[in-house]
Parts: structure tokens; sequence; C-alpha cells
């Protein structure tokens, strides 16, 4: 596996965290008892997107961390996932 794979890999994982965490930590207009006259009550209210970027970043970092170790330092791909299910008979 190239670097640029490597950057894809974790360019997609850093996209997934994005959606993944951005709700928490969210709090809407409602919630804040402020809503601003012509917008929903589910609006949010301050969406701090440098907090949502670094805490993407972080997790991101983490996932692929343990990604490059199971694929690079224990050797598994995609092939040996059969081979991981327990054998019951």
């Amino acid at each position: 596996m190239s670097w640029i794979s490597l950057v894809a890999v974790f360019f997609l994982i850093w996209w997934l965290m994005l959606f993944i965490s951005l709700p928490f930590g969210l709090r809407t207009q409602d919630d804040d008892g402020n809503v601003i006259l012509g917008t929903t009550s589910s609006a949010p209210h301050g969406p701090h997107m440098l907090r949502a970027v670094i805490r993407t970043t972080l997790l991101s970092i983490a996932v692929f961390a343990i990604y490059y170790v199971v694929t690079r330092v224990l050797g598994y791909s995609i092939d040996d996932i059969p081979r991981m299910r327990p054998d019951f008979y």
C-alpha cells in the first residue's frame, strides 16, 4: 500500500468520523431558549465548527492508528475476515 492510498484511507475515515461526531455537543436554539426570529427552533446555536474539526481529526487519528496496526503490523487483510470467525463444528 503506497502513501497515497494511506492518505485516501485516512480521508475516508476522517469523513466518516465527521458525520458520526458532528451531532455530539450540538445545542439547538430551543435548548438555549434563544430562538432567533425567522429560523426554526431546531437550528444550531453557534455550531462551533473548529471544535468539531479538531474532535473529528483526533478520532480519525485514533481509528487510523488501529487500522494501521491491524493491517501493517499484524498483517491482516480483507481476505482474513472469513478465517476470524469461530469454528463451531
